[in-house]
């Protein structure tokens, strides 16, 4: 009974965490340009001694996926949402460099361009910091302009442009903040490819209906995993 006790033990515990992976998904199914985490499992087999078919499951965290999520317009000046491939340039908690798909930008009390989360945006010299200014722009290559304070439109400037990085998918990780870093802990090199589409912001990938449905068989493989080891024990106490 013990190969019996060892699968349906471990798997019951990795269904749980996978369950806790698809939940999260879904409670950023509206987060702006959030990107959903996999994960998976795999059998292995049990070290020691006793049979070599005895085997636990193990939960694998898979990554995250890269699917871009849908582009809707939002008007507001200060949103962006990076058309196709490429990511914005932040600077973390911790003071590194990061990376986002999230372009709900603000700007703070003190002129600092920021992420809706809160963690500045970085420019060609580092954090973008902005004059007062009577309007702002955003443009396609991640330029920033304004109309200084009691200017006329006429005064219109370009005063920063935000770094935009394109990395392949397989040399990024995802943080426990939600952000992207170099898998070796680099800084990406600049990307003139990287496009902007102002006015607008990324929706989540997350496949709801997909989501919803991994939900609702994850928690009959549980209920089944709990089967077995209720029969597991049935059968030892027999």
């Amino acid at each position: 009974m013990d190969r019996l006790i060892y699968t349906a033990m471990t798997g019951a515990k990795h269904i749980l965490e996978q369950q806790a992976t698809t939940s999260h998904n879904l409670a950023n199914a509206s987060t702006t340009g959030f990107r959903a985490d996999l994960a998976l499992f795999q059998a292995r087999q049990v070290v020691g001694g006793g049979f070599e078919s005895r085997a636990y499951a193990t939960g694998v965290g898979a990554g995250w996926n890269p699917q871009v999520g849908a582009v809707q317009s939002s008007g507001r000046p200060l949103d962006v949402a990076v058309d196709g491939s490429g990511w914005i340039a932040v600077q973390a908690r911790d003071g590194r460099e990061a990376y986002t798909r999230a372009g709900d930008l603000r700007v703070n009390a003190d002129g600092l361009l920021t992420s809706g989360a809160g963690h500045p945006v970085l420019g060609d010299g580092g954090p973008i910091i902005l004059p007062t200014y009577s309007s702002i722009g955003i443009g396609v290559d991640g330029s920033v302009s304004i109309v200084p304070q009691g200017q006329g439109p006429e005064t219109v400037a370009q005063v920063a442009r935000i770094r935009l990085v394109d990395p392949p998918a397989a040399d990024l990780v995802k943080g426990d903040d939600g952000l992207f870093r170099m898998r070796d802990g680099s800084e990406a090199p600049a990307s003139a490819g990287v496009r902007l589409v102002p006015g607008s912001l990324e929706t989540s990938n997350v496949n709801v209906a997909d989501a919803l449905v991994t939900m609702i068989e994850l928690g009959r493989r549980f209920e089944f995993a709990v089967k077995a080891m209720r029969t597991a024990e049935e059968n030892g106490a027999a």
